[in-house]
C-alpha cells in the first residue's frame, strides 16, 4: 500500500511578522514552531499564521527540538545600511546564535536571510560566525546576494541568502524575472518575464483613505503639511530632493550640500540628506521597503506617501494579512519581513531537494561541510570592503578542487 509522504516540518527563528513562514507554508511545508521577541510580531504572527509561536529571547540558552528545516533572519539593524551601524549592537551576536542552534539541532536543511550589509560589517566577522559552525557540522552551503525583484517581488530588495543541506548539496532557486530600474538589476537575466512594477502591484487597490479605518486595513495616507504638499506637487516620478528648487529643499539637505561645496566636492558627487524624499517611478519595481519608507517615498502619481497597505503589497503580503500594533510597529514589521513570495520561491526549490534526499543514505554519509558557492555580487566591480571579504572567504573556505576560486575584479 502506497503511503503518502508526510509534510516536511519547519522551525522559524526570529520569525517577525511571518513572511518566511507564510512562503514556506504556501510551498507545502508545515510550520511547527516559530520564535520571536518583539511583541507586535508575536501577535501579528499568531493572528495570521497560527498559535505555534513563542516569545523567547534567543540570545539566551534555550532547549529546542529540531525539525526537517530551520529558517530564520536574525535582526539586522546592527549592521543595516538603512540605519547607523553599531559594531557592539547585541543583535549582531544573533547570527552566531542562529548558526549554533542549527549546528546543534542538525536539521536536514536550513535557510538564512539577511541584509546585504551583513557581508561587509565588521570586516566579514558575521560571515565567519555563520559559516564556521555550519561547515564544521557538515552543511554544504550556498551563500549569495540576490535581488528579490528577480523572483517576482515588485521591489528592488537586495538580500543575502544562505541555503545548506546536511551532508548533501542543495540547489539554489533559479531566477524567475528580469528586473530594471536599479544599478546592476538586469545582470541576473534579460530573457525572463519582467518583474511587476509598482503600479502593476498597486492599481487594484481601492482609493486610499485620508483617515482611518480605510477600505483595507492600513490603506490610509497621512495628510501632508503645506510645505510637504508643495514639494510633492513639484516632484516628477524618479525625482528627489535635489531636483527641487532650493527654497523647497529640506534645510538639512541644503546644509549638507553647502558643506560639500565648501569642501570642494565635485557637483556630480554632492549628496542630499538621508531624509530626502523621492517620487517613485510607476513603471519600475519599487525601491526597497523599509520601516521608514512612509517618510521617504511618494506615490508615483498621487501627492501623498505610500500607505501601510501599499507597502505590504509591495512586500507581497496578501490584503487579508492583518498587522498588529501602532503604525510605527506595523511599518517595522513590514520593512523587516522577508517577502512571502521570495520565501515561497526558495521553499519550492528546497522542497524538491528534500523530497529527493534519501534520509537513510544521508544518515550513512560522513557529513563533510563546505561552501559550494559564494556570489556576493553580479557586478563587475566591488568596493574595497567587499573585496576584503571576498579574499577572506576565498582563503578560509574555497579550498576544494570542485569549487572555482572567485575572480577579484579590478
Amino acid at each position: 500500500m502506497h503511503m503518502e509522504a508526510r509534510e516536511k516540518t519547519v522551525l522559524d527563528l526570529f520569525c517577525g511578522a511571518g513572511g518566511m513562514s507564510l512562503g514556506f507554508k504556501k510551498a507545502g511545508f508545515q510550520i511547527v514552531r516559530a520564535i520571536d521577541h518583539f511583541r507586535p510580531a508575536i501577535e501579528t504572527y499568531q493572528h495570521n499564521i497560527g498559535p505555534h509561536i513563542e516569545r523567547i529571547d534567543l540570545s539566551q540558552p534555550i532547549e529546542l527540538e529540531t525539525s526537517d528545516v530551520i529558517i530564520g533572519g536574525p535582526p539586522c539593524q546592527g549592521f543595516s545600511s538603512a540605519g547607523l551601524r553599531q559594531h557592539t549592537d547585541r543583535r549582531n551576536i544573533l547570527v552566531g546564535r542562529f548558526a549554533s542552534i542549527v549546528a546543534d539541532l542538525r536539521p536536514t536543511a536550513f535557510v538564512f536571510e539577511n541584509v546585504e550589509g551583513f557581508l561587509t560589517a565588521e570586516n566579514g566577522k558575521n560571515v565567519i560566525d555563520l559559516l564556521d559552525p555550519l561547515i564544521e557540522a557538515g552543511y554544504q552551503i550556498h551563500l549569495r546576494k540576490v535581488n528579490a525583484a528577480n523572483f517576482g517581488v515588485p521591489q528592488h530588495r537586495k538580500r543575502i541568502i544562505a541555503i545548506g543541506g546536511l551532508g548533501w548539496a542543495p540547489s539554489f532557486p533559479e531566477y524567475t524575472h528580469t528586473a530594471y530600474g536599479a544599478p546592476g538589476a538586469q545582470l541576473a537575466s534579460q530573457h525572463l518575464p519582467l518583474t511587476p512594477s509598482i503600479m502593476d502591484s498597486l492599481r487594484t487597490l481601492p482609493p486610499a483613505s485620508p483617515q482611518p479605518p480605510g477600505a483595507i486595513q492600513g490603506h490610509v495616507h497621512r495628510q501632508l503639511s503645506p510645505l510637504e504638499l508643495q514639494r510633492a506637487i513639484a516632484l516628477k516620478p524618479g525625482q528627489t530632493m535635489r531636483d527641487l528648487p532650493e527654497e523647497l529643499q529640506h534645510t538639512s539637505f541644503r546644509r549638507r550640500a553647502a558643506r560639500r561645496v565648501m569642501d570642494g566636492t565635485p557637483t556630480e558627487k554632492r549628496g542630499g540628506a538621508p531624509s530626502g524624499i523621492k517620487r517613485l517611478k510607476p513603471g519600475e519595481p519599487s525601491k526597497a521597503i523599509t520601516g521608514g519608507m512612509q517618510g521617504e517615498f511618494l506615490h508615483p502619481y498621487e501627492h501623498r506617501p505610500l500607505t501601510i497597505r501599499e507597502c505590504a503589497r509591495l512586500q507581497t503580503f496578501p490584503d487579508d494579512f492583518i498587522f498588529i500594533g501602532g503604525s510605527a510597529d506595523q511599518m517595522q514589521l513590514i520593512g523587516n519581513a522577508v517577502p512571502p513570495l521570495l520565501a515561497e520561491r526558495i521553499a519550492e526549490s528546497l522542497l524538491k531537494d528534500v523530497d529527493r534526499t534519501d534520509a537513510k543514505h544521508q544518515q550513512s554519509l560522513a557529513h563533510t561541510g563546505e561552501l559550494l558557492s559564494f556570489i556576493p555580487t553580479l557586478s563587475s566591480g566591488v568596493s574595497p570592503a567587499l573585496r576584503y571579504v571576498i579574499e577572506l572567504v576565498n582563503q578560509r573556505y574555497l579550498k576544494h578542487p570542485v569549487i572555482e576560486r572567485l575572480t577579484l575584479w579590478d
